[in-house]
């Protein structure tokens, strides 16, 4: 009689292990896999979303407008700016034309009355045979002449005869031998003199320099 080992393992598979393995692989797929249901849950967007999406595009589409009415605000007034300036340059620039022209009328118009004397003097001279009455005549209206002038801001400057030459001042027109050693680089004749608007001079005084 043969003995059975109570160790030895059978080989006959067990039919409820067998049953419960092929069933566990089957529950572990539908515990992990999502149902139908769910997956539109997790898929279709809710009523909030929706909501919270659409209020996203109205703020966005609102700063989009406010940036195009400040951006042809901006346009508008660099557009009136750009206007408004080529006005301004071009009332400049015809101001600066007409001062140009018309900047001795009040001089010219000051003057006017001493060229009605000399022309009077001149007329008068063919009638008079008194020297003396020319000649004061003359300087009269000379004396006129140099008071309108000087109302206008021209100076004549002072005699530089014996001044040291003053390049700022004096045109030497030709160098002569010094009378004395002390007028040696000063001046020692006055050609023609020199005249100073407002302080600013307009015209040197032509000059003989002594070496």
């Amino acid at each position: 009689m043969a003995l059975k080992n109570p160790f030895r393992r059978s080989t006959k598979p067990d039919s409820n292990m067998s049953q419960h393995a092929t069933d566990h692989p089957a529950s572990e797929q539908q515990h992990d896999a999502p149902s139908t249901e769910q997956q539109a849950d997790i898929d279709t967007p809710t009523a909030e979303e929706h909501s919270s999406d659409n209020g996203t595009v109205a703020t966005l589409q609102g700063e989009l407008d406010a940036l195009r009415t400040e951006h042809q605000a901006l346009h508008d007034k660099h557009v009136r700016l750009f206007a408004e300036f080529d006005n301004f340059r071009k009332r400049t620039a015809k101001e600066k034309l007409e001062l140009m022209q018309f900047a001795g009328e009040n001089t010219l118009n000051a003057v006017l009355p001493v060229l009605d004397d000399l022309d009077r003097a001149v007329a008068n001279n063919d009638r008079v045979n008194d020297i003396d009455a020319v000649k004061e005549g003359f300087k009269l209206i000379q004396q006129k002449l140099v008071h309108i002038l000087t109302s206008q801001g021209l100076k004549a400057m002072p005699d530089a005869k014996g001044e040291a030459f003053d390049t700022d001042r004096h045109e030497a027109i030709t160098k002569a031998p010094a009378p004395s050693d002390d007028l040696k680089g000063k001046v020692i004749d006055v050609v023609e003199n020199g005249y100073t608007l407002h302080d600013k001079v307009i015209r040197y005084a032509k000059v003989v320099v002594g070496e």
